[in-house]
């Protein structure tokens, strides 16, 4: 039995949740065309032969503007310090960004091996990917760089060969058919906010959290009651739409993807509520599942 653990870092929208969930062949990690839209440390496992690999998904690197977004980079230095190896996500961008200088700082100091990972490859010519495979070359020593489209699944299989060279020997840290380790009460709330992003405005979706406050199983059915949590007034009238339409719209659509991951019938309940400033409020921040103690 083999194992390794990775971190699957870059800056905000370059992909990683898109990657994590082609890696494992699961939907756990929720996407999004906006940014920042991991908060937590999201754990994908891929379990082939003797080999477990642990991909841990991470927020994006960007300037903290509040108390959540400090948690979100505090998650990104805990789970660098605990991993065997990286995959920097990247765009085919020639220039190499602040994000990407500032994380392989990071990686040198930690003295962490890492693949580079150029994704969305699908959506850029040869030479734009040979420009970049030189510039970031230049910067670190990566272990491997592989193009891939996570999108599409384009090379998504080498990248998987390439971090297999990470493994060493030990017991698995979960069971061969585990894909995550996220609670059920977690991919629920997940994918209710996936619905928000996708379905609502740019400025609403940030100030966003989703709490589970029921969830109850009986025969061949969950019924879940989650609450919304938003920063205004305004929004919670956005959320809830004439005549009740946005809340049924995002509802709808996250009782479908319920459905097919739980493999029942799921009755859900979902209201909105307003907590003013609650990305900036430690004791609120806490309730809400988002406590900076819980990664040390």
């Amino acid at each position: 039995m083999r194992t390794a653990f990775y971190a699957i870092v870059g800056r905000p929208n370059v992909g990683k949740s898109c990657l994590t969930n082609a890696m494992t062949g699961e939907k756990v990690a929720i996407v999004s065309s906006k940014p920042q839209t991991t908060r937590n440390r999201v754990t994908g496992i891929l379990t082939e032969g003797e080999d477990q690999f642990v991909f841990l998904d991470t927020p994006g690197l960007h300037k903290a503007k509040n108390r959540l977004g400090d948690y979100m980079m505090k998650t990104i230095s805990t789970t660098m310090a605990e991993v065997d190896a990286a995959i920097l996500v990247i765009e085919p961008l020639s220039k190499v960004g602040p994000a990407e200088k500032e994380i392989m700082r990071r990686l040198k100091d930690l003295e962490l091996p890492a693949i580079l990972a150029i994704n969305k490859i699908d959506r850029y010519n040869a030479n734009q990917i040979g420009d970049t495979i030189l510039a970031y070359s230049a910067e670190f020593d990566f272990a491997a760089v592989v193009p891939v489209s996570a999108q599409t699944g384009k090379n998504v299989k080498e990248l998987i060969e390439e971090a297999r060279q990470f493994m060493h020997e030990g017991e698995w840290g979960f069971d061969a058919d585990d894909f995550t380790d996220q609670p059920e009460r977690q991919l629920a709330s997940e994918m209710i906010r996936e619905k928000i992003l996708r379905c609502c405005s740019e400025e609403i979706p940030h100030g966003v959290a989703v709490v589970i406050e029921d969830f109850t199983e009986e025969e061949n059915k969950l019924n879940i009651r989650a609450v919304i949590h938003c920063e205004k007034e305004s929004h919670k009238s956005i959320l809830i739409g004439k005549n009740g339409e946005m809340l049924k719209k995002i509802g709808t659509y996250a009782r479908e993807d319920m459905e097919k991951l739980f493999g029942c019938h799921v009755y859900l309940d979902l209201w909105v509520k307003v907590k003013e400033n609650w990305r900036d409020s430690v004791t609120v921040l806490n309730s809400f599942g988002y406590n900076p103690k819980d990664l040390e």
